[in-house]
């Protein structure tokens, strides 16, 4: 009898949990390499693989089990991933297309050639190159990225006129990004997902809340959003992945600007913080299609099952458990669904999600919210 195929996922954080939930209802082999064994992945996936993805023997010794390689992180060196690629691996996305999530200076350069409209910016090298770029775009504030090795607000600052941390960005050995400081309305991310055939799918378009530079909050689909605004976000998601040659998840923050326009902010190509609402409000979650996708097969529906979903993170906080409160909250509200992640409790450390679906937006913010701060003992009611 065929043995199915088997998908490697480099990293053991929570996207590749729930991308091993997926792998399981589709009936596909799933392995994970973690960095140990208290991963989050590696809690609940099949035999784990512990190794240092930065280590080109560790990654090509995990790939030679697997059917197609793919990522719950971008910080997989490139030049590891190109010789896996001239071995014969199935990379997916590609090392030529993941750079442009794994760099910031790259994704700029090559948005701009296609293009698509983003903050001002440049890359500079010194404090000195960044009082010279206000000059050009206006004033202070500005904002200060680190090309490589930024998540969750980490490697960004945002430098005022006082120029206090201006020279930070510089110490960490990177090239540095600077973007003009931009007075958005609101932020946006549209998700879409590309097969190596060129099939893709769009979802709709989210709204997201930051937080210190941590998703709080995504609403699904953004409120208030014109039809075709939400249509233009979708093109540019789409017109990149195909451009860039993107294979599973591609996910483009966006910030929408009070005139209404749209600037690209970020790009992430694996399943993402904004989409984690689709695992119970779209036909087809975000973790099956990127699995679907990496593996070439048709994709899933990206259509939402209800109205409205709303999607919150919890953070951890005062409470060492996220069980202890699975009573209160599941009794209080038997249509909220909690999914944690396996992960030990530390201050704004994501440790989990909930999500509800109907058709109340205020009333389903209100239960999500009540959800996530109980359970991270926010409050006690």
């Amino acid at each position: 009898m065929a043995q199915p195929p088997v998908v490697g996922m480099v990293g053991g954080g929570q996207l590749a949990r729930m991308t091993g939930q997926a792998a399981v209802a589709l009936g596909i082999g799933f392995r994970v390499l973690a960095g140990s064994a208290e991963e989050s992945a590696a809690l609940t996936v099949h035999d784990p693989v512990i190794g240092d993805e930065r280590g080109y023997a560790d990654l090509a010794a995990f790939a030679a089990g697997c059917s197609v390689l793919t990522f719950d992180h971008e910080h997989v060196p490139t030049e590891h991933l190109r010789a896996l690629v001239a071995d014969g691996v199935a990379v997916r996305p590609g090392p030529e297309a993941l750079v442009h999530a794994q760099d910031k200076g790259e994704m700029r350069a090559r948005l701009d050639a296609l293009g698509v409209a983003a903050p001002r910016h440049a890359v500079v090298e010194s404090p000195a190159a960044v009082a010279a770029f206000t000059d050009e775009v206006g004033g202070w504030p500005v904002v200060l990225k680190t090309a490589r090795g930024g998540y969750d607000g980490k490697g960004v600052w945002v430098v005022g006129e006082d120029r206090v941390g201006v020279d930070e960005p510089f110490r960490a050995g990177v090239p540095v990004l600077v973007e003009e400081y931009v007075d958005f309305a609101r932020e946006l991310a549209a998700l879409v997902v590309r097969s190596p055939s060129g099939q893709a799918v769009a979802y709709p378009v989210v709204q997201s809340v930051q937080r210190d530079g941590v998703c709080v909050e995504v609403v699904a689909p953004a409120p208030g959003l014109p039809a075709d605004r939400a249509i233009e976000a979708q093109r540019i998601a789409l017109r990149v992945a195909g451009e860039l040659n993107v294979v599973g998840v591609l996910a483009v923050e966006l910030f929408e600007t009070r005139d209404g326009r749209l600037l690209v902010n970020e790009l992430a190509m694996r399943p993402h913080n904004t989409g984690h609402w689709s695992i119970d409000g779209a036909v087809t979650s975000q973790f099956e299609n990127h699995l679907r996708a990496v593996l070439d097969l048709p994709l899933g529906s990206p259509a939402a099952r209800a109205p409205w979903t709303v999607m919150v993170n919890v953070l951890g906080g005062d409470v060492p458990d996220l069980y202890a409160g699975y009573r209160h909250c599941m009794a209080r509200d038997p249509g909220l669904r909690v999914h944690a992640y396996g992960k030990a409790i530390r201050p704004g450390r994501k440790v989990g999600h909930v999500n509800v679906s109907g058709n109340d937006l205020e009333h389903l913010r209100a239960r999500a919210w009540h959800a996530a701060d109980y359970l991270s003992g926010a409050i006690d009611e």
